[in-house]
């Protein structure tokens, strides 16, 4: 038996444009953020890395709750659509409100805008719009074979996005007159492209019912109907073992990035060239990219999503030490060679990530007999934000500690070596550590075992 379609393929290719709108704030405040501060606004990489952790404080929670907010949301739009459509204008202008700091406020001021805005950004707003966004993998289809092409084609617009921004964003700011009012027009400029296409992707597509994402004759709903509270909320995902896998993962992959992007001062200072910054996106992305192309394909191939992704992901660690080796050796070749194989090797877990938490999900309804779709879809949000939060912080902490000077043409011969470790050695460490992780995140596995306990005949499309 083959497992029922639920979408077209411009359904598809509209819900993943929407990581269009999401990679527009993802990237410009990942891949710039900390060069506009220390560069343009002469504010201290030290104490912006600190604001930046203590932003983090407010995530957590506001994760479980608007995850659990969506599960309990009922609408004529359904649960998730009407929390990403409206989330994503929150966005925009908090978005716009980061890189528009007043120049001519004091220095205390500056401090203050930048981490009300920022943490506005990350706790409400993109925590609404991802979660949701991330959520509607489960919502609109439960053929598992749509949802590894959902994730896939939302991908190849994320990191499509992220190479336009990297490759064009610092002469763009140029050419919209440099300094704060060049950042605080493509800001805008981004916002508004961000807005557009995320509304576009709200209305591509459509939530199932919620009784037929629910109907299974062969496990009974508790008699509280599904509901449950934020702690009991809390205590399904803490669980969940996979849940916990998935979420770090998240996290270490957004540290990973933030180290990546820790670039541009690499190539600026170590290099000596700062448009290399956008050459290296190139070597990153489009292999990337290629890779979630054939991720559907590679996924029925090697009859499930655990054996790619960890093996995948094993070529990406080999290809990371790589780097360190030529980046020690001076030659940018070979740095841009292995560069693109380890990308090529973590992209299939970049394609299929949303299948495998659709299938964490199941996992829970199968061990639990809850619908948690939207709270498990949380570790997308939470994921990205700690993330993000915890690897800007610590290369704003390491630049402090280095002796960085944001003014300086030529920094410190300690700031180089610390340049070479944040770019070089923790890429490498991180994708051996996820690595190690992906080797015990079996769920696919886990659900057919619970799947044969229980007696539920349910068409696969991958053997185990």
């Amino acid at each position: 038996m083959t497992e029922k379609r639920y979408l077209k393929w411009y359904n598809k290719v509209g819900y993943g444009s929407g990581d269009i709108a999401g990679n527009v704030v993802y990237a410009l405040l990942t891949s710039f953020v900390m060069i506009y501060l220390t560069n343009t606004m002469g504010m201290r990489a030290g104490v912006v890395g600190t604001l930046i952790a203590v932003s983090k404080l407010f995530d957590g929670i506001t994760d479980i709750f608007f995850g659990a907010m969506i599960d309990k949301t009922h609408s004529k739009m359904g649960k998730a659509r009407p929390w990403m459509l409206f989330g994503f204008i929150g966005c925009a202008v908090t978005l716009a409100a980061i890189f528009a700091i007043p120049a001519g406020i004091s220095e205390t001021a500056k401090y203050a805008w930048f981490f009300i805005a920022y943490t506005l950004l990350n706790a409400v707003f993109f925590t609404i719009n991802n979660i949701a966004y991330s959520t509607l993998t489960a919502l609109v289809t439960k053929n598992s074979k749509e949802r590894v092409q959902m994730g896939s084609y939302r991908f190849m617009f994320a990191f499509t996005t992220s190479l336009i921004i990297q490759s064009i964003t610092l002469k763009f700011v140029s050419s919209m007159g440099g300094g704060a009012k060049g950042w605080k027009t493509a800001a805008i400029i981004y916002a508004v492209i961000g807005l557009i296409v995320n509304t576009i992707s709200v209305f591509s597509v459509k939530e199932l019912p919620e009784n037929e994402l629910t109907e299974d004759e062969n496990i009974e709903q508790s008699n509280d109907d599904g509901k449950y509270g934020l702690i009991e909320a809390l205590k399904l995902l803490v669980s969940n073992k996979y849940y916990i896998m998935i979420c770090g993962t998240y996290i270490l992959q957004q540290v990973y990035t933030a180290m990546i992007n820790i670039g541009v001062y690499y190539m600026t200072y170590v290099l000596f060239n700062e448009n290399m910054y956008g050459v290296f996106s190139w070597f990153i992305n489009i292999p990337l990219i290629i890779a979630l192309i054939f991720t559907p394909l590679l996924v029925q191939k090697w009859k499930g999503m655990y054996k790619l992704n960890l093996y995948s992901y094993g070529l990406a660690t080999l290809g990371r030490l790589l780097v360190v080796y030529a980046g020690y050796k001076g030659s940018i070749p070979l740095m841009l060679l292995f560069t693109a194989i380890a990308a090529l090797g973590q992209g299939p877990w970049q394609g299929d990530m949303n299948a495998v938490i659709a299938s964490c999900s199941e996992y829970t309804w199968l061990t639990k007999h809850k619908r948690v779709d939207g709270t498990m879809y949380s570790c997308t949000s939470l994921g990205v934000k700690l993330g993000i939060g915890i690897g800007t912080a610590i290369t704003g902490w390491l630049l402090e500690l280095s002796g960085f000077d944001g003014k300086a043409a030529v920094q410190s011969e300690s700031c180089i070596n610390m340049l070479q470790v944040m770019y070089l050695w923790i890429p490498f460490w991180i994708d051996l550590i996820i690595t190690i992780i992906l080797s015990r995140m079996n769920v696919e596995k886990a659900n057919n075992e619970l799947k044969k306990k229980l007696k539920i005949d349910e068409p696969q499309n991958y053997e185990m």
